[in-house]
């Protein structure tokens, strides 16, 4: 037989006797000759090193005895889960199978297949992309992340057998209403239909509030309860009530089962999502509930405890737990410490009659396991159109419109998402509009605030324009994925012995190679980048700090849209070769955990830099937006500042929740010996003297140039003439100049660079190569040079520089997923630039869009005066380089100095002059 997924299994009561199967399995994978051991529960995956990354059928084998105590009592063996069909057998023979990977299961074994000793098998079959003998393949079933960080098969939830009587509790659904304080309870019953119940409810202190008898007839009982005052359920105060259901049968007790609930009320209204009648700012991670070793089962309660507890100190207030059915003990957690969840189903990958079946059933499961637990409080069906095809077929936006409206009539406590998107993909009939945009900031400043500005808007590309499409406006607006990457330290990962975790030597085939872990220390030390950040370690530092600076910006950006009601950072942790986690694997917080609550909490303030570099008694000017998140602020709220030699207070007038108030700050810098970073601070204060925010915001401050050595320069354009005589700089004739200024070279620009010309090139050019006036010829073998008829296509190495010109747009060089971690070496020439050497918010208008490439790693070691690397410190590439040929040399650059007017900007003007020293140095 084949059964579906069963309700949570009870706690323990002396009406249920159990047995733990848990422990050490006999185990053969299909492709082994013999037996071995297997922990369960565990993923076979992580338990031996050689299956990492297998598919396939294995079977798990053991003993046990049965007490004798238990003979004449009905016995189940139940299963947490079994990844992803299992058929169970004892004493050879089947007792029934199961299909679906996430969710609990039992069978009823016949007493007279139970002898004293007993043996279980289990086969535990994960399908690959092969269709089985069922008719199935991986495509089809659901499987969430595994379709990027590897299969999990096996018996990875906990396995227990247990007596009980044949009447017995088979589910409890506990529906609390808040704030009526009325319990809605129905039970599923087997066995006798002449029975009753005594139900004992406790409240959060461990008090009796309640004590009741239901007449209990046929298989489903429905009961309404009434309390008198009930307290509230939330991440504050997580109020935890606790229930014991007795089952009599004759005047006889046969079973009994208790469960925990909470009374709360989550809702969305006026646009914005509320909390037991509150509004409420959603400030969450994506959590994709991998752990350390690797896997998706977690290690100890212990564990879940631990990451909870910081994720609270980081200024969260909900988990998005990803595509995925965590552990129970995931939300038993979540409820006794106080976490909102945000829960979705497991993806497919093909949509087919079957697989939509399985998705429904998946469903299902959820709620017969989960749907007592407060702290669950979304639901969503399909993330970003994986494994659906909503654009292009109306049967499936049919079919995902028919789930919301089944799903939202049979959870009505719970708010839905149809399709939590991301470009080009969009909803349908959802109770929250979500979205998923990444950009770095740095990199992309501007696309940043107008995608937050645009979907603040209730942007048109969120919804579909099909006539399925259900669409009120009213739908608040979350921003449920964004984040930057960082990277963990390699060495805090690694085993005792000092071997790597088994996951490093993966991720080459992501992101272009950029997302593979191992030999990170090797790529550090061939391109000589422990010249420019020290050691590994400091580099791994500055990085993460690199990473906070930007979903600082980020977050403060959607904070001052007061119609964005919450967002969703990603990630939680670290998982495998995806570094942008506020933690790693092995849950170590980033550098920056205890600085993350200055924006992520309730009521904060963004600073709002007009810009992020001026020069020393220079005015400083911060639009200030001050976001109140759920909370009110009352009138006689102070808002307190401070930058370089001055401070202020401005009174605020009351504020309500989720909105948004100005105020306008303009401050000099403090002079400077030589240039430094200057920061401001801002803090709101209640009438009380309670602080209730802070934040800070960094400035680079650059000297006067009063003692600028100028420059003799030529130049072959106008622009760039004018540009650096009103630096400062002074123009002559070409065979005066100390440097010749150009935005192109050509073979007799090469040529007078080889007899002793120093050029600086800023470049202005499509992409291909530094230069590309050399005529298309095919040349021996048929390597051409340039474009054209005739085979491989030859580098850029042959012609001086050598080197090739990338737009960094629609590459991997963009950074708005995988991180560009880029860079500008902060000695020699370049020691007046304060900072670094990673770059920082003063970057944003001038940083490079092109880039150039083809270099050796030993360039890296003094040629390269800044440049870029990707993720795991792969794809090396510059912004500055210095080349020399013959009796001259070339230094060349990307960034983009004239953007503004001359000396706007102090570092367009820094940059420029450190050029110009460059090249003309000898």
């Amino acid at each position: 037989m084949t059964t579906r997924s069963q309700s949570p299994a009870p706690v323990a009561t002396p009406l249920r006797a159990t047995l733990s199967l848990d422990g050490a399995w006999e185990f053969r994978h299909e492709t082994d000759q013999e037996w071995r051991q297997a922990k369960v529960p565990a993923h076979w995956q992580a338990c031996f090193e050689d299956l990492a990354v297998s598919f396939g059928s294995a079977t798990y084998r053991r003993g046990f005895l049965l007490p004798a105590e238990w003979i004449g009592r009905e016995i189940a063996i139940c299963f947490a889960a079994v990844s992803d069909l299992a058929i169970v057998s004892i004493n050879g023979t089947e007792l029934g199978r199961h299909e679906g990977g996430y969710l609990p299961f039992e069978f009823t074994i016949p007493a007279d297949l139970l002898k004293a000793d007993n043996t279980i098998e289990v086969l535990a079959s994960l399908p690959d992309a092969h269709r089985n003998e069922n008719g199935t393949d991986f495509a089809e079933i659901p499987h969430g992340k595994q379709s990027w960080y590897g299969p999990q098969g096996g018996i990875w939830q906990s396995v227990r057998l247990e007596a009980r009587d044949p009447a017995h509790i088979s589910s409890l659904r506990l529906d609390p209403m808040w704030p009526d304080g009325r319990l809605e309870f129905e039970a599923e019953l087997t066995g006798l239909t002449e029975r009753k119940l005594t139900v004992e409810i406790s409240g959060p202190q461990g008090e009796t509030v309640y004590t009741g008898e239901i007449p209990a007839s046929g298989h489903k009982i429905k009961h309404s309860i009434q309390l008198e005052t009930v307290a509230q359920w939330s991440p504050d105060s997580p109020s935890l009530y606790s229930i014991s259901v007795t089952l009599f049968a004759g005047g006889t007790a046969t079973d009994s089962r208790k469960d925990k609930f909470g009374f709360r009320r989550f809702e969305a209204k006026d646009g914005f999502l509320h909390l037991n009648g509150a509004p409420l700012y959603l400030r969450a991670a994506l959590d994709q509930d991998y752990y350390p070793d690797g896997f998706g089962a977690p290690p100890s309660l212990e564990l879940l405890e631990d990451q909870l507890g910081k994720a609270k100190a980081m200024g969260l207030n909900c988990l998005r737990c990803h595509i995925k059915v965590p552990d129970p003990r995931y939300y038993e957690v979540a409820d006794r410490l106080g976490m909102l969840i945000w829960t979705e189903i497991p993806n497919i990958e093909t949509f087919t009659p079957a697989s939509a079946e399985r998705l429904r059933r998946t469903m299902e499961g959820i709620l017969a396991r989960d749907r007592n637990h407060p702290s669950i409080v979304i639901w969503t069906l399909i993330n970003e159109d994986w494994g659906t095809r909503l654009r292009e077929s109306a049967e499936q936006r049919q079919w995902i419109s028919a789930m919301v409206d089944w799903l939202r009539a049979e959870d009505p406590l719970r708010l839905v998402v149809d399709n939590s998107a991301c470009f080009p993909n969009v909803h349908l009939k959802t109770d929250i509009n979500d979205y998923h945009f990444y950009r770095t900031t740095v990199d992309r400043r501007e696309e940043w605030e107008m995608l937050c500005r645009e979907f603040a808007g209730n942007a048109d590309w969120t919804f579909s324009t099909d006539k399925e499409a259900v669409r009120t406006r009213k739908e608040p607006l979350i921003l449920s994925e964004f984040g930057v990457w960082g990277l963990p330290d390699p060495a805090r990962l690694r085993s005792e012995d000092g071997g790597d975790p088994w996951w490093m030597a993966h991720g080459a085939t992501w992101a272009d190679g950029t997302a593979l872990p191992q030999g990170i220390e090797a790529r550090f030390r061939e391109l000589g980048l422990g010249q420019i950040f020290g050691d590994l370690g400091r580099f791994i530092e500055q990085v993460q700090w690199y990473q906070y600076m930007n979903l600082k910006y980020e977050i403060e950006v959607i904070r001052t849209h007061a119609p964005i009601g919450g967002y969703v950072i990603t990630e939680f942790t670290d998982v495998h070769w995806e570094g942008n986690g506020l933690m790693d694997m092995a849950r170590n917080p980033r550098v920056f955990a205890e600085a993350l609550p200055a924006v992520n909490s309730d009521v904060v303030i963004a600073p709002g830099a007009a810009r992020h570099a001026v020069y020393e008694e220079g005015t400083a000017r911060f639009d200030i937006k001050i976001s109140s998140g759920g909370k009110a602020l009352p009138e006689g709220t102070r808002l307190l500042w401070e930058f370089g030699a001055e401070n202020g207070a401005i009174d605020l007038p009351a504020i309500a929740p989720m909105q948004v108030h100005n105020a306008d700050i303009s401050a000099a810098a403090r002079k400077v010996a030589a240039p430094d970073v200057q920061k401001a601070g801002f803090r709101i204060v209640a009438p009380d003297g309670t602080i209730l925010s802070g934040n800070s915001e960094t400035i680079a401050v650059y000297g006067r140039r009063h003692a600028l050595a100028p420059i003799r320069f030529a130049a072959d354009d106008d622009g760039l003439s004018d540009r650096l005589s009103a630096l400062g700089h002074v123009m002559v004739s070409p065979n005066e100049a100390d440097v010749f200024v150009t935005g192109d070279i050509d073979a007799a620009r090469v040529e007078a660079i080889h007899s002793g010309q120093r050029v600086l090139q800023i470049v202005a050019k499509d992409p291909g190569r530094l230069r590309d006036d050399t005529p298309p010829r095919d040349g021996p073998m048929s390597i051409e040079i340039d474009a054209g008829g005739g085979g491989m296509l030859s580098g850029p190495y042959f012609s001086f520089p050598g080197y090739g010109l990338v737009n960094r747009h629609k590459s991997i060089w963009r950074g708005d997923w995988v991180g560009n971690f880029s860079w500008l070496r902060r000695d020699g020439v370049f020691a007046h630039i304060p900072g670094g050497p990673l770059f920082d918010m003063s970057f944003t208008g001038v940083v490079p869009h092109q880039l150039m490439t083809g270099f050796r790693p030993w360039e890296f070691q003094g040629r390269v005066h800044a440049g870029v690397v990707v993720g795991w410190v792969h794809k090396p590439a510059a912004f500055i380089i210095e080349k020399r040929l013959g009796r001259g040399k070339l230094v060349a650059t990307t960034f983009r100095l004239n953007r503004e007017a001359p000396d706007v900007d102090p570092l367009a003007t820094a940059l420029y002059d450190g050029l110009l020293t460059l090249a003309a140095r000898p």
